[in-house]
């Protein structure tokens, strides 16, 4: 696709010092539950709770250094939005260094700061330009999109045609598509539908169980629902994933069948979202019942605010420029690949 690309113009010679932050505080809280009255009722659950323009012509960029990942830079796309921010300050709180420009929607560019490192995001359209620019003072980079499921597959095609290595953190679009692009370019990259270490290490437990037990559920019926912040329009795809091990262990479900709760009230009420969580949130419960009755399981991971996910892509992001530097034969990977290596912080 033709672009018109804008000048893009940067001054890295006096590039701003390492901004330190606190790492984000998690709590895990995990609990199993089983009573026996005359059936069996099995509640495993996790529980995770995280307290956490117009088109411009000219780029002015400031860029924080950082030694100890050598010449590493990260550039986030889009970082001016909640989830590509989180990733951002993730990002430059481990000490990375943070490309101090990112792509934007049409029309949404504007000048903003991530832990005292000054950003512009820039407009889409202008992404050749930009790329050439960024590519030029940061040849060893590694781009994050967090950015709209509508974008997913062009953003990755674009990715690709420049050889750009990275990690896709958006969910929806054409997933098979995505696949077979990336697949086709010999690019490196990190996709998941899901960067919380700790709930993918869980997805990874149940990808297992169906491996090891296939069939050992038939005849269960599997009901599933999935609570987002009302500005997620399309259905969770960890939710997806872990029903995709549900369906191996042999219950019949169809993804159309999934419950998305929106609605604020329901939220609070039935899901029991913390009101301060509204905007920022993932809940999921998957309850599995016996053809009788007599039998039940429920399976929870309950998240609240973003840095679970800001901190995986991290993880990611070192992951993926480890395997770069190493020149691996395997270039597409995903969060448990992630996991499996053993060197998250």
């Amino acid at each position: 696709m033709a672009t018109h690309c804008a000048p893009f113009t940067s001054n890295l010679r006096n590039p701003s010092p390492p901004t330190t932050t606190h790492p984000h505080s998690h709590t895990l809280q995990s609990h199993n539950c089983t009573t026996f009255t005359g059936g069996l009722k099995f509640t495993p659950s996790l529980n995770l709770k995280v307290s956490a323009m117009e088109p411009k012509s000219s780029v002015r960029v400031q860029a924080a250094s950082s030694s100890s990942f050598g010449d590493l830079a990260v550039m986030v796309n889009d970082c001016s939005g909640k989830m590509g921010g989180a990733v951002a300050e993730a990002a430059v709180g481990a000490g990375l260094q943070l490309v101090p420009v990112c792509l934007t929607g049409p029309g949404l560019g504007r000048s903003f700061s991530v832990q005292g490192v000054s950003v512009e995001a820039v407009d889409s359209r202008d992404r050749e330009g930009v790329m050439d620019q960024v590519l030029k003072e940061y040849p060893n980079v590694v781009v994050v999109d967090y950015t709209l499921p509508a974008a997913v597959n062009g953003n990755a095609e674009f990715y690709c045609s420049r050889g750009l290595p990275f990690v896709m953190g958006t969910t929806g679009g054409d997933r098979e598509k995505l696949i077979e692009d990336v697949l086709k370019s010999g690019v490196y990259s990190v996709i998941a539908p899901q960067m919380g270490k700790q709930v993918v290490a869980f997805q990874a437990a149940m990808a297992i169980m169906a491996e090891q037990f296939p069939g050992a559920f038939s005849g269960y019926k599997l009901q599933v629902t999935e609570s987002h912040q009302s500005t997620k329009v399309d259905t969770s795809g960890t939710a997806k994933a872990i029903i995709g091990s549900f369906q191996k262990l042999g219950l019949a479900y169809d993804m159309e069948e999934i419950e998305m709760v929106r609605d604020p009230k329901r939220q609070i009420e039935e899901m029991k979202v913390p009101e301060e969580h509204l905007n920022g949130h993932a809940f999921h419960t998957y309850r599995v019942v016996s053809p009788d009755g007599m039998v039940n399981f429920e399976f929870q991971h309950n998240v609240c605010g973003r840095s679970i996910y800001a901190e995986g892509t991290v993880d990611a992001v070192l992951f993926l420029a480890k395997k770069i530097r190493e020149r691996a034969d395997k270039k597409l990977y995903n969060m448990i690949d992630v996991l499996r290596e053993g060197n998250m912080r």
